[in-house]
């Protein structure tokens, strides 16, 4: 410790953030060489090996992890208790088929907004008290929801949740990749798609549980329950430490050092990863007090090769995410159902529930081996998956389409087929879009580059599920499902082409794989 503490008190790596000068010497991330892509992973010395840390999962990381990713079950019992709340309600304000895409999709068009001013509010606060306006602001909508007398109050309590979800979705992967050791990165980053899926069992579930109630009490019940776990998350945060990368950026290096020493296994693991995460500031001087002004400029308006490399890396995946349809899938699962044959409420409620079981154990599956197989296979294995059982779901829906006994069978298919989609899901774009959209960028620009890949990602979702019944209507459901498909295979060839392996590198060395090769 001893030796610790005389290496973060040395003038040669302690300045504080406006002191951090840069004379041009040092080619770097930001930088604008004009050479070619490279690839390839680096080579690890020892000393970057001690920094990655062992592979063993610090509790102190795991316990933040989990803190900040519960903020993620809000979205999670959002899209599952509104899958089945939307029947209800349909029933009871007499609303129309227009009326339900708008209220559906609303929240994920108005979480964008939520998604952009996260990005800067981060930088400004800190990651930590970010998270705890996310659950706030979450909370008021919850309670707006469930208290609604009309569709107009309804949809007012969706756009104040939406801006929550937006607030949610972009800091907590943030927050987790910034905490986490290298080597168990990818297990902790795809925390929060855990809890994603998590929440949406526990909207199933209460679906399931509640549509017995009278039609004007149950989906009050539904949605005004999601305001208990944001109470409990607001709380819990509070125990969190702030994140190491944000405290240097604001030149706080004894407040970081102390968060480090507790979230690595060792002393010289916590001092190698503090003198990278100085040195990386240091490339990219700023005022002392840095409040993530100038960010927008150079990702937009002047961003160098490496960062347009990074910028679409990082929206592609974003966008592929939301136009794989799967947020619309899960959200009108039931109504799929219901067009395959599957005709009593309760059935209906009872399927969607294994969905969500399947979904919730292969996101598991994959979170634990994401460190071990890197990124990428799982990404393709996804991705692919999810082009088949798509396919195979179009022609299930085809065939029944133009049946007019429904066998057995063809019910059956495209039943496998759905979970099969949502499953595939689940071990790739799911959990993997939010572990990488955060390890990409660097710590400069972590916050605000994340909040606009998260921003195509709402704007995406909200487009595809406030048009996906209208669009099914005319070319039907097998139709619509075929289209999806050949999304997938061209987000495969994406990511095939576009997105290099990060597993196991520090976040100070990915920016690597995205430069210029001399």
């Amino acid at each position: 410790m001893q030796e610790l503490d005389k290496s973060l008190h040395d003038p040669l790596i302690q300045p504080r953030r406006g002191d951090l000068k840069d004379e041009g010497k040092q080619e770097t991330l930001l930088g604008k060489r004009p050479v070619k892509v490279r690839f390839q992973e680096n080579e690890l010395g020892s000393d970057a090996a001690a920094a990655h840390g062992s592979g063993r999962f610090n509790r102190y990381a795991l316990a933040g992890a989990i803190l900040a990713s519960t903020n993620s079950i809000l979205l999670g019992y959002d899209i599952g208790v509104m899958s089945g709340a939307a029947l209800f309600i349909r029933e009871d304000l007499k609303i129309t088929s227009t009326q339900v895409e708008i209220l559906v999709g609303s929240l994920n068009v108005v979480s964008l907004f939520g998604s952009l001013a996260s990005g800067r509010t981060s930088d400004w606060i800190g990651r930590r008290w970010t998270i705890v306006l996310a659950a706030c602001t979450f909370l008021v909508g919850a309670l707006l929801m469930g208290l609604a007398p009309s569709f107009p109050f309804l949809m007012a309590g969706r756009v104040v949740a939406g801006v929550g979800v937006g607030f949610s979705l972009m800091i907590a992967p943030v927050y987790v990749a910034e905490l986490s050791p290298a080597m168990t990165r990818g297990f902790l980053s795809s925390l929060p798609e855990v809890f994603i899926n998590i929440g949406i069992l526990l909207g199933y579930i209460s679906n399931y549980a509640l549509s017995g109630l009278p039609p004007d009490v149950n989906w009050r019940l539904m949605l005004g329950l999601a305001a208990l776990p944001a109470v409990a998350i607001g709380l819990g945060v509070m125990a969190m430490p702030e994140s190491p990368r944000w405290l240097v950026l604001e030149g706080r290096l004894e407040e970081a050092r102390q968060v480090l020493v507790r979230t690595s296994e060792t002393v010289e693991e916590a001092e190698l990863r503090l003198s990278e995460m100085v040195e990386a500031a240091s490339l990219n001087p700023g005022p002392a007090h840095w409040n993530g002004q100038g960010v927008w400029r150079e990702l937009l308006w002047c961003p160098s090769r490496p960062v347009r490399r990074i910028l679409v890396a990082a929206i592609g995946l974003n966008f592929f995410m939301q136009a794989s349809g799967n947020d619309a899938v899960v959200y009108y699962s039931p109504e799929v159902f219901r067009d395959a044959g599957i005709s009593n409420q309760r059935l209906l409620m009872g399927v969607t529930v294994i969905m969500g079981f399947a979904k919730t154990f292969f996101v598991f599956v994959s979170a634990l081996f994401l460190d071990r197989f890197g990124r990428r296979p799982l990404l393709l294995l996804g991705s692919a998956g999810m082009a088949m059982s798509l396919a195979g779901l179009g022609m299930g829906s085809m065939f029944l389409e133009r049946s007019g006994s429904k066998p057995a069978w063809a019910i059956v298919l495209c039943v496998v087929a759905l979970c099969a989609d949502v499953s595939f899901f689940s071990i790739g774009l799911g959990p993997i879009t939010w572990v990488y959209s955060t390890e990409v960028f660097p710590t400069r620009l972590r916050a605000q580059g994340t909040s606009l890949a998260i921003a195509v990602n709402r704007l995406v979702s909200g487009a595809v599920a406030m048009s996906f019944l209208s669009i099914s209507r005319e070319m039907t459901f097998g139709g619509m499902f075929l289209m999806l498909a050949g999304v997938m295979v061209l987000a495969t060839v994406f990511f095939y082409f576009f997105l290099p392996e990060t597993k196991g590198k520090s976040l100070e060395e990915i920016g690597a794989l995205f430069e210029d090769k001399d």
